[in-house]
């Protein structure tokens, strides 16, 4: 089954540019497309896709404002923020507010599908400079211990650290020397013992 994609992009050449690209993706359909925050509000709750490709930047209220209320209404929603910089402070606050990731507009047309397809698995997207800016500001926060008998074994505890330095599943599976399923059963796991639904909530709450 294909993911669905809906882009909220208000330049109208870019839009464009990102519609014909994910038309080439066989496994990714973009559903439709909206020119603003306020547009989306209205219609991406009464047509769901699997992922939101969101402009960081919008007139009026802003992709990182809209950012909370959309999850608002749509929890399960991932959302991939688009930039035309790589703005970390910005960036930062779109994760805090529960985006997946962030892509730059620059990115070829196989990076902007690999992110996609990442953050539709439940993983993330985003440089290892922001990922560490994530755990950092993690480790200023008082975090729970992983209740008894549900801590991380060895090798989830190296995934966990491996997503904290923002490694894609696949990469984290070369990297383990591992098989991608396999990786995909570790993030599970890690979800599970935490009681976490996203990797930013898992690098909050679990205590090293």
């Amino acid at each position: 089954m294909k993911k669905t994609v809906v882009l909220v992009e208000d330049d109208e050449g870019l839009r464009d540019e990102l519609l014909v690209a994910l038309k080439k993706a066989p496994d990714i359909k973009c559903l439709y497309a909206v020119t603003s925050a306020e547009e989306a509000l209205d219609r991406i709750p009464r047509q769901p896709p699997d992922v939101v490709l969101m402009d960081i930047k919008l007139p009026g209220l802003s992709g990182v404002d809209c950012l909370p209320e959309l999850k608002g209404c749509l929890p399960a929603v991932e959302v991939l923020m688009l930039t035309v910089h790589e703005d970390s402070d910005l960036i930062f606050r779109a994760l805090k507010a529960g985006a997946s990731g962030y892509l730059l507009k620059s990115s070829p047309p196989a990076a902007l599908f690999d992110a996609i397809r990442e953050v539709a698995s439940g993983g993330s997207a985003f440089s290892s400079h922001v990922a560490r800016k994530v755990v950092h500001y993690f480790q200023m926060e008082a975090k729970p211990p992983v209740e008894a008998g549900k801590k991380l074994s060895p090798q989830e505890l190296t995934v966990l650290e491996l997503i904290a330095s923002g490694l894609i599943n696949k990469e984290i599976a070369d990297k383990m020397g591992v098989s991608l399923p396999t990786v995909k059963t570790y993030v599970r796991r890690i979800y599970t013992k935490l009681h976490v639904r996203s990797r930013i909530e898992a690098m909050n709450k679990h205590r090293p």
